[in-house]
């Protein structure tokens, strides 16, 4: 069957053409006009929004616009979470993403949000080991001697953590799954304020992701026993890993990264991609994700997309064994 298509209608389909192509060129030039708000679902002072605020000031200085962190947590960051995902898909609603949301798809049964459906992956900001620290009080030094330690004070003692079903949570899961301890979980509402319990004596151990409790640690305040990763820290070199000290297998890092509501444009989300790639060689950047342990890599949307779908996988078969769950 032939379909005859008049010239007007050619016309008209040219100009809609034309118009979609000027728009997104547009959204791309004028993107943003305004200040943008970077959600962080953790309180100010954790990991997760020191690195979000330096990610904030490089897209500030890069874009014109105020990036602006904007702390809201609880909820072991669903509530962050929850929100961005409800905003307008416009670019000026960002959520900087942690590990604990991939975890979350399968700690929380009744969680409300995808992180694959419900969001536009823009980049994955760093990368961070977390470290076993505990109090100067407990009289250990290392890691076979601190599990000894804790098995014979199981009922008396306690770890924090930044909130439940957060890495830093999870880790510690995992820590017990594999030496068998029962040690009882205080959830905080982000790593700061289960730091400062920490140093104050009011738990005993935590596993803190390394940005935050390591300038404790140099300061005598906290001792560092192990890092969860599978190799050691460039910024810790003395400080050996969990498998190292018999645990094992062990190899837990925690991540963040920026990601939209679904349906933001995707010349927004290019032009905010390209821009934290940029940050990423800046000597400065690399100096102070030096100073946190962190290790940053350029990537594309699609490769930040891909990671978490796998990181959900990962993280699932860890919370089932476990046995933690949030209602």
């Amino acid at each position: 069957m032939t379909v005859f298509v008049s010239r007007r209608r050619l016309a008209q389909l040219g100009v809609g053409l034309l118009a979609a192509s000027t728009m997104a060129v547009f959204a791309q030039d004028s993107y943003p006009t305004k200040p943008v708000r970077i959600v962080v679902g953790f309180s100010a002072g954790g990991t997760t929004d020191v690195v979000a605020r330096i990610m904030a000031k490089e897209l500030t200085e890069r874009l014109g616009q105020p990036f602006v962190v904007e702390n809201r947590p609880g909820g072991g960051s669903n509530i962050a979470t929850e929100a961005v995902k409800a905003a307008q898909p416009d670019g000026y609603t960002l959520l900087f993403v942690a590990v604990t949301s991939a975890i979350n798809q399968t700690l929380y049964p009744n969680v409300k949000f995808d992180l694959n459906r419900d969001f536009d992956a823009v980049a994955l900001g760093a990368k961070v080991p977390n470290i076993l620290v505990v109090h100067p009080s407990v009289p250990v030094n290392n890691v076979p001697d601190f599990i000894e330690w804790a098995r014979a004070n199981n009922d008396k003692i306690a770890y924090a953590s930044s909130g439940s079903g957060t890495s830093i949570h999870m880790a510690a899961e995992m820590f017990k799954v594999r030496t068998g301890l029962k040690t009882q979980h205080i959830p905080y509402k982000g790593s700061a304020p289960a730091v400062t319990d920490l140093i104050g004596g009011q738990v005993q151990f935590m596993f803190d992701n390394m940005p935050a409790s390591w300038p404790h640690v140099q300061s005598g305040k906290l001792k560092a026993l192990a890092v969860t990763t599978k190799n050691r820290s460039a910024s810790a070199p003395d400080v050996p890993t969990l498998e190292e000290s018999g645990v094992a297998p062990f190899d837990v890092t925690s991540w963040f990264g920026l990601i939209a509501p679904k349906g933001t444009p995707k010349e927004v989300i290019d032009k905010l991609n390209q821009a934290m790639n940029v940050a990423f060689d800046k000597p400065e950047v690399q100096q102070a994700y030096a100073k946190l342990g962190a290790v940053a890599q350029k990537n594309t949307p699609q490769d930040f997309s891909q990671f978490i779908a796998q990181e959900i996988e990962t993280w699932a078969p860890v919370v089932k064994a476990s046995g933690a769950t949030v209602d």
